[in-house]
């Protein structure tokens, strides 16, 4: 092929193949630990072993059309996947590890995949349990070594060299509005929707957004799914700047590989921030002395920053010192390297973004949907691009609008195709005039930063005709110490109410402070003051929301909602019809009108 010097000339994914080993030649662009050791890839490297893998599976006839799938954590491999099935004109479809029985079959029968690479002989099993009923299924092939399944290097033994020209010839007949991969959507309730998304879509996309990463991103932490369409796009994003991408060994490891790596930028979502706050919190808590008081001096004064000096000499001079000698060593645990965060999948606490900023780790927040492949907005480094509580203005490709109602609108080149064979509901979100219906709720401030209020789905109305608006109510109430998760219920109910999931890091701190014996966590919730606690911070962040919208009974859960039992994303939302389902005896409880003198 034509050497590509420029990116105006990658007009499909797969050029990028071509693009990093002519801009970022010799350079390690993916990096994975092995047996203890990062092991490195260089963009030579691993153009070799995608056009060898490509070449196998022409041997093995797939064709342009054909559906390929692979079921792994992040690993370089999933990467050589990805590009060589998409330049032979072939559509990857992502499957999340932590998927159903049910939803794999769905998904391998909807797409009719011929072949699914499996990271390991557990998530191959998963597969080979359900291939009786998915008869497109051929072969099942793994990353790491199994007895029972063909190793993935196999298929690469199987190409010649001598053959590159066949590449060639299948890469000339893809076209840029050609559909390159299919995701399907984890919904809460039916069968997964698979998003149509082309070369173009996700291009388009790329373009616009890539800018907003800030200079100085040489090396990332990834450790956000790439099955997600969020991260893949950065990991495209990233191999556009030569950026070393490394993939944390899992997220029980994170802390220790950004010792290790030293990243200068990494993605997460806000779940994961607010865990690492709270344990900063913790530790905070646990220090004794001068230190614990300029701990807290610290975070207080980062929860009050504000862009651009706008606090004044004063605050500015006391925030160069809590950087000096409390905020170096936040810096510190992420590898003191730090240039930004990119979070997304859900609204990031105010005090959150102000506090990490304050502390030099500044975050950008984005919004956008595996639908709009996937960025609508975001902030950035500029001072024109950031606002406080709000996902940033709208990317330079895009339109957006919002409905009478305040659902968020969009439209342009990033809008998928469509849903996979369901042109009903394709017609259901995407209306005559090109505008996708995004089913989040909205509103601009100063006319320019979007700010997400809730999933027009997830507003209720009680009883008595009130709109609750679940989503901001969690928001709030999690900035609370006690609080880890929150579920605000009470659709046509006399009022709201909330399954509530203690933080039960923090809690054994403050009943060891209070001299309570801590033996389980299902025995702690039961305990009357720790529940009159709880009622102490619920009557605490009520006073914020309307007599109407205040929590007036609530339930303490002795466990987190998790993606393994089913009740969150791979993206860590809630996924509340299953959550409301599994603890439906608890709800009744709430709401058990003989005892209830509301």
């Amino acid at each position: 092929m034509d050497k590509i010097t420029t990116i105006q000339k990658v007009t499909r994914v797969f050029d990028f193949l071509n693009f990093i080993q002519e801009v970022h030649p010799g350079k390690n662009i993916f990096s994975y630990k092995v047996n203890g050791a990062w092991v490195h890839t260089s963009t030579e490297e691993f153009a070799a072993a995608v056009n060898e893998l490509s070449l196998g599976l022409l041997k093995l006839g797939l064709k342009k059309g054909d559906a390929v799938a692979t079921i792994s954590t992040n690993r370089p491999q999933w990467n050589i996947v990805d590009f060589a099935v998409m330049q032979i004109g072939g559509i990857h479809v992502p499957l999340y590890p932590t998927l159903s029985a049910a939803d794999i079959t769905y998904i391998i029968n909807d797409a009719e995949i011929k072949i699914v690479f499996a990271e390991n002989s557990e998530l191959a099993n998963k597969i080979a349990n359900v291939q009786s009923l998915t008869p497109s299924l051929n072969t099942i092939y793994t990353f790491e070594q199994s007895e029972n399944f063909q190793h993935w290097k196999s298929i690469s033994k199987l190409g010649d060299a001598n053959d590159f020209h066949l590449i060639e010839a299948y890469q000339s007949k893809v076209l840029p509005s050609d559909l390159f991969t299919l995701i399907y959507t984890s919904g809460t309730t039916g069968n997964p929707k698979g998003v149509m998304l082309s070369h173009h879509n996700l291009l388009s996309n790329l373009f616009a957004a890539t800018p907003l990463i800030p200079p100085g991103a040489y090396r990332s932490l990834s450790f956000l799914p790439l099955s997600h369409i969020y991260e893949r796009i950065i990991v495209y994003m990233y191999l556009s700047k030569g950026t070393n991408i490394f993939y944390a060994e899992s997220l029980d490891k994170i802390a220790a590989n950004f010792l290790e790596v030293k990243p200068n930028m990494f993605t997460t979502v806000p779940r994961l921030l607010e865990k690492v706050y709270d344990r900063i919190v913790e530790k905070g808590n646990a220090q004794k002395g001068i230190k614990r008081v300029l701990f807290f001096w610290a975070l207080n004064l980062g929860l009050k920053y504000e862009y651009d000096g706008v606090n004044g000499w004063w605050y500015e001079f006391q925030l160069k010192l809590a950087n000096k000698i409390v905020f170096n060593k936040w810096r510190d645990a992420f590898g003191g390297n730090i240039v930004a965060a990119a979070s997304g999948g859900a609204a990031l606490q105010d005090r959150l973004a102000r506090v990490f900023w304050a502390a030099k780790i500044p975050v950008l927040q984005g919004y956008g949907l595996t639908e709009t492949s996937p960025v609508v907005t975001m902030t950035g480094l500029d001072k024109d691009k950031h606002y406080f509580g709000t996902c940033g203005p709208v990317i330079p490709g895009v339109e957006m609008k919002l409905a009478s109602d305040g659902e968020i609108l969009v439209r342009g080149t990033n809008v998928m195709q469509g849903y996979y064979k369901n042109q009903a509901a394709t017609a259901e979100v995407i209306d005559q005039d090109g505008w996708f219906h995004t089913g989040d709720i909205g509103e601009l401030v100063h006319g320019r930063y979007l700010k997400i209020t809730d999933r027009k789905k997830e507003i209720f109305k009680t009883a008595g005709g009130k709109y609750i608006a679940p989503g901001v109510m969690e928001n709030k109430f999690k900035e609370s110490k006690f609080i880890e998760q929150i579920l605000v219920i009470g659709e046509n109910e006399r009022f709201p109410a909330a399954l509530i999931v203690p933080s039960f890091m923090f809690l054994k701190d403050w009943c060891k402070l209070k001299k309570i014996a801590y033996t389980t966590d299902q025995e702690i919730i039961e305990h009357p003051l720790v529940y009159s606690r709880l009622q102490k911070e619920v009557d605490k962040y009520n006073l914020g929301f309307g007599n109407w919208e205040k929590i007036k009974k609530f339930e303490l859960l002795p466990k987190e909602f998790s993606i393994d039992a089913g009740e969150m994303t791979p993206k860590l939302s809630l996924k509340r019809k299953v959550i409301l389902q599994k603890y439906e005896s608890v709800i009744q409880k709430i709401y058990d009108y003989k005892n209830t003198a509301l």
